[in-house]
């Protein structure tokens, strides 16, 4: 533990706030700006002389519960949160419940991304927001429901008739062994959220291949960064996989490309221009 930034971090938390931005009242002048110390460990919860020493660098390693309670008194926001934690030596605990909340920025990037399709997946596949060509390339996301919307239920339960699963991918296999993987830490990560444990007995009471690869209990996802759609207009088109992660809110940025001026990408420009639902 940082003793001697962790310190200082707290005082420059607490000197920024008012007593009004907590519900206090200021009452006489303060000689000091900020709330005093012994508010500070009201808010918290806590001790008077514990908060002190570790704003004197002298206290012991906090637990995870105070530093918790410290971020709330002190209203951090989400990094300053993570940075109080890592000050601390201590792990931030995760929130109850999957974030199924994508961020305006996030949907404008994707709105913005020329010849790429992209989407938004939650930590257990649901397809959170998407762009045009997402559509068009995979399946009207707009017009499908949350349900329908999850790629690990595309993935093992059976398709509407005549549709093949998973949008018709190359690497179905592969994605179901990374799907069991993610879902098996998100089952861990979240077992206060009802959808999660919903989902894992939907796909258990579904799938026997589910079954099996979950009975593994294996952790490590394989990578794809290739994989080809079976698409029922344009044919097959091979596209480059890039996933970025959003760790603030536990999801995936998933984007497809592919090379400037090979046949796939002339292929999603085609699916661009023609878009969800199309037909020749």
């Amino acid at each position: 533990m940082d003793t001697a930034e962790l310190a200082a971090f707290l005082r420059s938390r607490r000197a920024r706030l008012r007593p009004e931005d907590v519900g206090l009242i200021s009452g006489l002048r303060r000689r000091t700006p900020g709330l005093r110390r012994e508010e500070v460990a009201v808010l918290a919860h806590i001790s008077t002389e514990y908060y002190v020493r570790l704003e004197q660098g002298r206290a012991p390693r906090p637990s995870v519960e105070v530093v918790s309670a410290l971020a709330r008194a002190l209203r951090l926001t989400s990094a300053e949160t993570d940075h109080l934690h890592v000050l601390s030596d201590t792990v931030r605990p995760r929130d109850p419940l999957v974030c199924r909340t994508v961020r305006p920025s996030i949907h404008a990037l994707l709105d913005r991304l020329p010849d790429t399709a992209g989407f938004v997946s939650s930590a257990v596949y649901e397809i959170l927001a998407w762009n045009d060509l997402a559509r068009a390339l995979m399946d009207d996301f707009a017009d499908a429901s949350p349900a329908e919307r999850n790629l690990a239920r595309q993935a093992f339960l059976p398709p509407p008739a005549g549709r093949p699963a998973l949008y018709g991918v190359s690497d179905l296999q592969e994605f179901r062994q990374g799907a069991v993987m993610q879902l098996r830490i998100a089952y861990t990560r979240y077992p206060d959220d009802p959808q999660v444990a919903q989902l894992i007995d939907e796909l258990l009471a579904g799938s026997p291949e589910f079954v099996r690869l979950w009975e593994r209990r294996d952790i490590q996802p394989p990578t794809a960064l290739r994989k080809t759609f079976r698409h029922r207009v344009v044919g097959d088109v091979t596209v480059d996989c890039t996933v970025l992660m959003l760790p603030e809110v536990d999801q995936h940025l998933v984007l497809y490309t592919a090379p400037t001026g090979s046949r796939d990408a002339e292929a999603l420009r085609l699916l661009g221009v023609l878009g969800p639902g199309a037909t020749l």
